[in-house]
């Protein structure tokens, strides 16, 4: 006999998790959140997104101080760092919006679980082999974890994952990335700046391939002028470790001649696969694809009705944001009403500097899908806010069909792109024109004034180029 039941409990407490758990709650539902962590928030707040950004916020304070700020005219002398203060701000931060969402919780009258949830039957979960609880609905988000590459056996102190590079007690004298994507170029800029050497590696011939190809290779030229080193279209085959370091063994991905690499820690950010390990799915009939996802259909349901999926264990991006999205729909649903996510406006942002955010297509999309567009773009050479700030590398680039004007696209790269791009989400998700942003009034002097200056691009010729 279950020890308490519910209306709907929720398993994982990610940024999935607990944003349906608390909009469940704040529809009338009685909720429940297991999580294996003794905080909430998932990778995301402890392990993610949210330490990885107080590194590169305060890394970059480091790189300013060093070399950039006497362009302003401020003489420093003797910058040094203290890298135990320096981790010790990130877990500050951390702890703090830990505590922030266990208040949401008590707020809302949610119950937080805490242990590994293993479903027994369709109705009821054991929490660490003991208690049983049972619903009337679950919800699994149990979110990603990393992928391990084969020969590489990571031991979070020289060969690492993202995990493990929140945390390395000194900075290395030379870092090697496994992979070009979102984290590695992340987590490699952090500790560029702080002195380490960086080689990034990359199987495909580019870094971010899924971007916008002329976006992407704005970034890659930034990155290698910050000092950081790449090897594309190569792989890592082997690594070898000895009381002098790490030797890696690479190989052009297509095959060819092997070459080595010394380094002293080695980060492997070869990307993230859905974490559904020990919940008990087969005891359910629920039925893994090919990619270790769990299928489901419109409404998040699995194939057991009443046990919905959502975030980074079942189709999409893996995304925060995404999730937060779809914990709030599966609330809603549950509660009857009729939510709808549009995936072809969820933005993406690389948080390196500069920063690159995207949103809906690029311009591989739509020539590979055959439709006519136009392109409008505007340096931040020419906006006069970028100019006073000192923060004049990049573009905004808007992609719009060229029948209707309809935005079908928008990549911004700028120290500021992570902000500017929401504007853009909502122009996709309101399906409005270039012309519509270019006759929006933006502020002055403002960075965003290049949104609007590269909408009249698309649909006229913008006034400032």
């Amino acid at each position: 006999m279950s020890e308490k039941s519910y209306d709907l409990i929720i398993i994982g407490g990610g940024p999935g998790g607990y944003v349906c758990a608390i909009k469940a709650a704040q529809l009338g539902l009685k909720v429940a959140c297991v999580e294996m962590r003794r905080t909430l928030g998932g990778c995301c707040l402890n392990v993610g997104c949210i330490p990885s950004k107080v590194l590169l916020h305060s890394s970059q304070r480091f790189e300013e101080a060093q070399h950039h700020l006497g362009d302003h005219g401020i003489e420093i002398s003797g910058v040094k760092l203290n890298l135990k203060k320096f981790l010790d701000r990130k877990n500050n931060v951390v702890e703090e919006l830990a505590k922030g969402i266990d208040f949401l919780f008590k707020k809302n009258k949610i119950d937080f679980i805490n242990g590994k949830a293993e479903f027994i039957s369709k109705t009821e979960v054991k929490v660490d082999g003991k208690t049983v609880y049972s619903a009337k609905n679950f919800v699994i988000a149990t979110g990603s974890e990393v992928v391990s590459l084969p020969g590489i056996t990571i031991d979070e102190k020289q060969i690492v994952s993202s995990t493990g590079a929140l945390e390395l007690p000194q900075v290395p004298k030379h870092l090697v990335v496994i992979g070009g994507g979102y984290i590695g170029l992340e987590l490699g800029t952090v500790w560029r700046r702080l002195g380490a050497k960086v080689t990034v590696v990359e199987f495909a011939d580019r870094i971010v391939p899924a971007m916008d190809h002329e976006i992407g290779d704005a970034l890659h030229r930034e990155l290698k002028k910050q000092g950081i080193d790449f090897n594309l279209s190569t792989k890592v085959t082997e690594v070898k470790k000895d009381k002098s370091g790490l030797t890696v063994t690479l190989e052009p991905a297509s095959g060819g001649k092997a070459e080595h690499i010394n380094c002293d820690v080695l980060l492997s950010c070869a990307g993230r696969k859905p974490y559904t390990g020990g919940l008990g799915l087969e005891n359910l009939g629920i039925e893994l694809d090919e990619r270790g996802r769990i299928p489901v259909n419109g409404a998040f349901q699995t194939s057991v009705p009443h046990i919905f999926a959502l975030g980074d264990v079942i189709d999409g991006p893996m995304l925060a944001h995404k999730a937060e999205e779809e914990g709030v729909a599966v609330a809603e649903i549950l509660a009857g009403q009729h939510p709808h996510i549009n995936y072809n406006a969820i933005p993406g942002v690389v948080y390196t500097h500069p920063e690159v955010a995207t949103v809906g297509k690029t311009e591989e999309d739509l020539k590979k899908a055959n439709i006519s567009y136009k392109v409008g773009k505007f340096p931040f050479m020419a906006n006069a806010r970028a100019k006073a700030n000192g923060e004049t590398v990049g573009m905004v680039k808007i992609l719009s069909d060229k029948a209707s004007d309809e935005v079908l696209g928008v990549h911004i790269i700028h120290s500021e792109a992570g902000t500017m791009i929401s504007e853009c989400v909502l122009a996709l998700e309101y399906r409005a024109s270039s012309e519509d942003i270019a006759r929006t009034c933006h502020p002055h002097p403002t960075v965003s004034e290049a949104i609007k200056e590269a909408a009249l691009a698309a649909y006229s010729k913008a006034i400032h180029a």
